[in-house]
């Protein structure tokens, strides 16, 4: 059984920060990409940055320069630092993390965190 478990969402006025954390746990053998999406009621899911195991990330142009990935392979954990934040980054955002079950199979599979809510207003 693999679980990501997001923490870090919340309330925040226009201008301020926050940072998300997911946490991979379970029986698993590796984990290659790790990222977040994002929802606006109404909207579509959209990919906001991922980052592979070997640190080369991307990021969607609306955020570029205030959104950073990063992670911690040691610890199984990807985190979002969302700096001079928006009332457009309302969403529920949700991580992911492409599991490698078995050193026997090449197989990823997509596993998902809760979601946690950000809501940017003043």
């Amino acid at each position: 059984q693999v679980q990501l478990v997001e923490s870090g969402g919340g309330l925040v006025q226009p201008g301020g920060s926050l940072r998300l954390s997911c946490a991979a746990s379970g029986s698993f053998f590796s984990i290659n990409a790790m990222g977040w999406y994002r929802q606006a009621p109404g909207n579509q899911r959209e990919l906001v940055a991922t980052m592979t195991r070997g640190g080369i990330t991307s990021y969607v142009d609306s955020v570029k320069g205030r959104f950073t990935i990063s992670r911690d392979n040691a610890k199984n954990t990807v985190y979002l630092q969302m700096n001079s934040l928006k009332p457009e980054d309302t969403a529920v955002y949700y991580c992911y993390a492409d599991i490698r079950r078995s050193s026997y199979s090449l197989t990823e599979i997509r596993y998902w965190g809760q979601g946690t809510q950000v809501t940017v207003s003043s």
